[in-house]
């Protein structure tokens, strides 16, 4: 059997560094360690640092409550008012965030105080998207579908500025943006999606087009990896997600000729081994 894992699988740049910042702290902070929030969406990477004694804190009221310690902004940054905070109180920031999601937070921050009206697409749920929102003003709009368009509370000509989420599919966030050029909007358009995400979300639709079977390795909170099944499951209907070599059951590629393997950005090397490892020693 064929077994053809994704170049682009695995950790990107951005990932990479905020874990190896967090595991950086753990030898040369004085005093407790937190993350403010899980500091990637892969659980067996938070799960480590919390053994080795990190403690994820979920809650603006939990920072608060802090006095001593350092503070790891995760990957996918913060508002500026959770920064704010941290320096009323003294606390020691580390951080992470991704440079690809900094560069957003300058934008908005810049295009508010031109007076424009900031439009996020993406997810209004996902950590990113809320701290990307936190350095906009009150009227920021975050869009999700189509369908939420023409219910916005815009008025004819009104100034925007439209962003994405930087794990936002392609395709969509240009039929997004196609949808607002038609309402006449005075509109600047910055794609904001990682280059890397791009690349894998090509990568991942071309080999689950060639493929009999797919599976798809990342966190199940992980806005990217999420995608990522999405994708490959449009182009091949033997589409599988899992996390953890412990998910795969090899039944599932049971009679196939060629078994395709893409992972998340949060995906750690290890994990996408292990699964190769094992399709191509049970088959």
């Amino acid at each position: 059997m064929e077994v053809i894992v994704a170049k682009t699988a695995g950790f990107c740049f951005g990932v990479k560094r905020a874990v190896d910042q967090v595991y950086e702290q753990i030898q040369k902070a004085r005093g407790p360690v937190y993350t403010f929030g899980p500091i990637i969406h892969n659980e067996e990477v938070v799960r480590d640092l919390e053994e080795k004694g990190v403690k994820v804190l979920e809650t603006v009221e939990e920072l608060e409550k802090l006095k001593e310690g350092t503070v790891i902004i995760r990957s996918h940054g913060v508002g500026r008012y959770v920064y704010d905070l941290l320096d009323r109180e003294g606390i020691t920031v580390v951080d992470a965030t991704c440079p690809f999601v900094k560069k957003i937070h300058r934008i908005v921050a810049e295009q508010k105080e031109k007076g424009r009206r900031v439009v996020i697409i993406g997810n209004p749920d996902h950590p990113e998207v809320e701290g990307i929102r936190g350095w906009g003003a009150e009227d920021t709009l975050v869009v999700k579908d189509a369908s939420q368009i023409d219910d916005l509370p815009l008025c004819q000509g009104e100034k925007l500025c439209v962003v994405s989420q930087t794990t936002f599919n392609y395709n969509k966030f240009q039929d997004l943006v196609e949808k607002f050029k038609k309402k006449g909007y005075d509109i600047i358009v910055l794609n904001t999606i990682c280059n890397a995400t791009q690349e894998r979300q090509v990568e991942a639709k071309r080999i689950a087009s060639e493929v009999d079977a797919m599976i798809v390795i990342g966190g199940r909170h992980s806005s990217n990896t999420q995608k990522l099944y999405e994708i490959c499951q449009r182009e091949c209907k033997n589409t599988f997600f899992i996390q953890t070599l412990g998910d795969f059951n090899p039944e599932c590629v049971n009679s196939v000729r060629s078994v395709g393997i893409t992972a998340g950005a949060s995906t750690p090397k290890q994990i996408i081994e292990e699964v190769h490892t094992n399709v191509r020693v049970k088959f």
